[in-house]
């Protein structure tokens, strides 16, 4: 099925940014086809996601650079909750394929679940944060995330992530997110860390 690309070059560099995530690693190991089949359906899945933040939430892109992204989603409810999910799993279905989405449903099933246990309802969720590799330990990262974050501030809502990579977690924390817990998750095999912040 064809898909037509918004954000092709951004897609390109969250893919190179996201390569060691044991989340996107395990939905593109659930793509059938050639490698090169399977990085173009997680380069559609990025850019899906970019759409669906302008959507739904915060797109953060750099203007005139395409160094890197950072994707957020609001508080949704209701009728908007549902047809977000569906947007999402019809994306998945149709370009990723049918063994790709039971993938998402089971990773996500599980990690909201835990999630659930450590964050308070009604934050913006960082879903996705991603710098190219050569433009990475500059700084920038935080000219992505800073926005939202002074939006949720001035709105006195709190915000969280999480991250498969420990690695990380030094930056978020620069930035005041803190350390709420920390899960197993079986579909990837791997740890994850929830990290939460209070609006300052």
């Amino acid at each position: 099925m064809n898909y037509t690309f918004e954000y092709r070059s951004l897609s390109e560099t969250l893919y190179d940014a996201l390569v060691d995530d044991a989340f996107y690693i395990t939905m593109e190991g659930s793509v059938s086809g050639t490698p090169g089949q399977r990085r173009e359906a997680m380069r559609r899945y990025y850019d899906f996601s970019m759409q669906e933040a302008r959507k739904y939430g915060r797109l953060v892109t750099p203007d005139g650079r395409a160094f890197g992204a950072a994707i957020w989603t609001r508080p949704v409810y209701g009728d908007l909750a549902g047809q977000m999910s569906n947007e999402k799993k019809t994306f998945i279905r149709d370009h990723m394929g049918a063994a790709s989405l039971e993938t998402y449903k089971r990773i996500t099933a599980s990690m909201a679940r835990q999630t659930a246990t450590v964050v308070p309802p009604a934050g913006w969720y960082l879903s996705i944060v991603g710098i190219a590799p050569p433009f990475q330990g500059q700084g920038l990262g935080e000219t992505l995330v800073r926005p939202v974050l002074d939006r949720t501030d001035d709105y006195g809502v709190h915000t969280y992530l999480e991250t498969f990579t420990p690695r990380n977690m030094r930056f978020y924390e620069r930035l005041g997110f803190q350390e709420a817990g920390s899960f197993d998750e079986p579909v990837t095999r791997a740890r994850y860390w929830v990290m939460v912040r209070q609006p300052s």
